[in-house]
């Protein structure tokens, strides 16, 4: 279990997260959506320490993520960043081993070595395993680096817009692939996501941000409704279910 109390982030005058508290139970896939500048990405950030906090508390299964034990919180908690600067000139196989630095502190195994051909294996990649990062499409290279983040093989699994640069079989598939990791491997998946309806389809838990604040948190079933949806966007959006499903029209 994530808990997260009375977490803010500001840059001088300016609040980015505002006083957000929020306990993400452990298990499932939860989805955090929200309108540009909403936080949503700073929140993620915070979680896992990549952005020290103004003013609050994370506690990672009771870890404090500010004082609490590093090694210990890599090996329960990975984050996939949108901004991802590593030497072209890797290999993915080379990439994906970074995932058990924090197992190995640069000392692999026979057993880190599984774990690198799992990864890559559950993600597709095992015939690109040699190539370099340069030589791949920006959706190869997308799945390579959540690769690198499932083969860290942590219970907590934060993705901070995992579907760039992916086109619509591939964003799907990616989903699925989160879906499957969730419940077949006992992942607590947490994401950002621009896109509702993936959100809608594939999450069981739905965080809705806005003005650095949370403005709404639920089920999509809960979320998923027009009157919720406008206050959050400020838009009209019809919504349908189709296939017990509820799917989003917006233009």
């Amino acid at each position: 279990m994530i808990e997260i109390s009375h977490i803010s982030k500001r840059y001088a005058d300016t609040v980015v997260v505002d006083d957000v508290t929020l306990t993400l139970p452990a298990g499932g896939v939860t989805a955090i959506i929200g309108p540009n500048g909403a936080g949503k990405s700073t929140v993620l950030s915070m979680i896992s320490r990549l952005l020290p906090m103004s003013a609050g508390r994370v506690l990672v299964d009771g870890i404090d993520v500010v004082n609490g034990d590093s090694k210990e919180l890599a090996r329960r908690l990975a984050i996939l960043r949108q901004d991802n600067h590593l030497p072209m000139r890797l290999t993915v196989r080379d990439l994906v081993a970074f995932g058990r630095y924090p197992h190995t502190q640069g000392r692999p195994t026979i057993d880190d070595a599984a774990h690198v051909e799992r990864a890559l294996g559950y993600l597709g990649l095992a015939e690109l395993a040699d190539r370099y990062l340069d030589q791949l499409s920006g959706g190869q290279r997308q799945r390579a680096f959540v690769a690198m983040v499932l083969c860290q093989d942590t219970d907590y699994v934060l993705l901070d817009e995992p579907l760039n640069n992916l086109d619509m079989r591939h964003a799907v598939d990616m989903m699925a692939l989160l879906r499957r990791t969730s419940r077949e491997l006992g992942k607590t998946v947490i994401l950002v996501l621009h896109d509702i309806n993936f959100a809608s389809c594939y999450a069981d838990r739905i965080v809705a941000m806005r003005g650095g604040k949370v403005a709404y948190h639920g089920t999509p079933l809960e979320l998923i409704q027009p009157e919720v949806l406008r206050d959050l966007y400020q838009l009209d959006i019809r919504v349908h279910e189709i296939d017990g499903q509820r799917i989003c029209v917006y233009y």
